[in-house]
């Protein structure tokens, strides 16, 4: 497996792990009273287009040729880090 193999493999897992963070949180907005579910269906629409938004990058990475491949890199790396800390922050909402 090459290293921009290992890198898409990466980055996958931890969008799985936001799926299973925004499955997590759509079962207590369906729990929560009527007040605060609005507040989590909130939260969980941010969370969802942070998701959304890198899954949409890592298409355009998976796509790029071998050439693009370090500057689109480059890029995605820092796009992940501002949809990560919105990611964590609309989760955070839910603690």
């Amino acid at each position: 497996m090459t290293k921009r193999d290992e890198y898409v493999e990466k980055t996958k897992a931890r969008i799985d792990q936001w799926n299973a963070e925004i499955d997590r949180m759509q079962a207590r907005a369906r729990e929560a009273q009527a007040d605060a579910q609005a507040q989590y269906e909130k939260n969980l629409a941010e969370m969802r287009r942070q998701r959304d938004a890198a899954e949409v990058q890592l298409r355009k990475m998976q796509g790029a040729g071998d050439r693009a491949w370090d500057d689109l890199k480059t890029g995605f790396d820092k796009a992940w880090d501002d949809i990560s800390a919105a990611f964590r922050t609309a989760s955070d909402r839910f603690r």
